[in-house]
């Protein structure tokens, strides 16, 4: 693809048409690697949301719920509901920090941890199969731009 530094009209609309295909690759990319995930998450009245929180706090077991909107770069507004709703269906538990009654800590329960491990699992094998027999330059390439979109504010 053009570095975009060419002033030839030619090589301008080419990187454009390639930047759009991009951007088309990475949408219908985006909508396989969460459609079955979506079903799974409907069928319990449940969203992308839902994920995204099961998953860090998952990781990241005891993860406040400054750090992780932090993390999801959301405001409190945007998570409160969902992380109250998980809590309700008994996948998540919400405790009072020891150390300051004002943090709270976020953990996945036994069957939240059984949930995110079949979302994931299922994303995990799309992946997997997108990468199979690429080589690792492929996927170490994807990686990078991957974090190189995730950087970009």
């Amino acid at each position: 693809m053009s570095d975009g530094g060419n002033d030839d009209a030619g090589d301008g609309a080419e990187c454009e048409r390639e930047l759009r295909s991009a951007i088309e690759e990475l949408y219908f990319g985006y909508r396989a690697f969460t459609a079955l995930p979506d079903e799974i998450l409907a069928e319990r009245g449940l969203g992308r949301t839902h994920h995204r929180i099961l998953y860090f706090v998952d990781r990241s077991p005891g993860l406040s719920v400054g750090e992780l909107l932090g993390v999801l770069a959301v405001t409190k507004q945007a998570v409160h509901r969902p992380i109250k709703e998980l809590e309700q269906r008994g996948l998540l538990r919400i405790d009072t920090d020891a150390g300051d009654r004002r943090v709270r800590r976020l953990t996945v329960t036994e069957e939240g941890a059984a949930l995110e491990s079949r979302l994931t699992t299922v994303q995990m094998r799309l992946l997997a199969k997108a990468f199979d027999g690429l080589g690792a330059s492929a996927e170490g390439h994807w990686h990078e731009i991957m974090q190189r979109l995730a950087r970009q504010d």
